[in-house]
């Protein structure tokens, strides 16, 4: 995500898709600056596979997004 990304355009961006349980914009604890990504959770599985789908590879003001499904570490 671009760094002056906000948690409500990181909602906007996933509203169309479905409802959202959480979004949140990680933050580096140093400088309380975005680390350029974020979690989001969608209330449905088939919600979230079309955000994925739609979203990924997008640009987002003026950032190419990657969009998938987070892991374990």
């Amino acid at each position: 995500l671009p760094f002056e990304t906000t948690q409500s355009q990181l909602e906007e961006l996933f509203a169309p898709f479905g409802q959202i349980k959480s979004a949140r914009i990680v933050m580096d604890r140093e400088t309380g600056r975005s680390r350029g990504f974020a979690f989001v959770q969608m209330a449905q599985d088939s919600d979230a596979d079309q955000a994925i789908s739609a979203l990924n590879e997008t640009d987002f003001n003026g950032k190419r997004l990657r969009v998938n499904e987070a892991r374990p570490r």
